[in-house]
Order: structure tokens, then sequence, then C-alpha cells
């Protein structure tokens, strides 16, 4: 069993890393139609899920470090696409707020914390 959830947790984390650099690509290559517009940084907020998931499902490992690490990641991007990217819908910044707050708070369970 182990060895099973640990190919799904490569396999989801290098789909995630995937999404990250060539959305575009794996849309074309999943769907059959290439992504554009505001599907690609969707696409990029679920390939940072996909590897927050390979992490906090890695055999043996507790779930924190990859709550931490979508929450972190997804606070920088989201952030990036308001300031840079000129993406503005209505709960862009309430959600930036949220993963502000709490990726410390995650961050405050440290490793003594086995699950969330």
């Amino acid at each position: 069993m182990k060895g099973a959830l640990a190919f799904a947790t490569i396999s989801e984390a290098a789909t995630g890393l995937a999404l990250l650099i060539a959305p575009s690509l794996v849309g074309q290559l999943l769907l059959g139609e290439q992504l554009s517009g505001v599907a690609t940084p969707v696409a990029r907020v679920a390939g940072i899920a996909l590897i927050a998931l390979g992490i906090a499902c890695w055999p043996g490992w507790p779930t924190l470090p990859g709550m931490l690490i979508y929450s972190g990641a997804v606070t920088l991007y989201l952030a990036y696409l308001g300031f840079a990217g000129g993406l503005s819908g209505v709960l862009l910044w309430p959600a930036v707020v949220l993963h502000l707050i709490l990726t410390p708070l995650l961050m405050r369970g440290g490793p003594q914390s086995r699950d969330l």
C-alpha cells in the first residue's frame, strides 16, 4: 500500500509542477484544449494544491508541511496576480489576507503537530 501511495503522491506532485510551469501544455494533453485567459492562473493554483497534496500525503509524513506550503505559496501567487497580473476579483485580496493570516498560524503548529 505504501508503494501505491508513494507513486500517487509523486504523480500528483509532478502534475502540479507541470501545471505551474506549462499550464497550457497540460491542458492540451489532458483536455485536448490549451488553457488561456483566467484558466491559466486557476491551473497554477491547482498546481500549487497538487504539490501540497503530494507533500501532505507522502507515507509517514505529517499533513502540516503540505498545508503550510500550500498556504504560503498561494498567498504569494495570489498577491503577485493582484499586483503584477492585473487581476482584481472582489475576493482576491480577502483570500490573500486570509492566507497571510493562516500561514503563520500553521507555522505555530510546528513539527510536533502530526495532523491539523
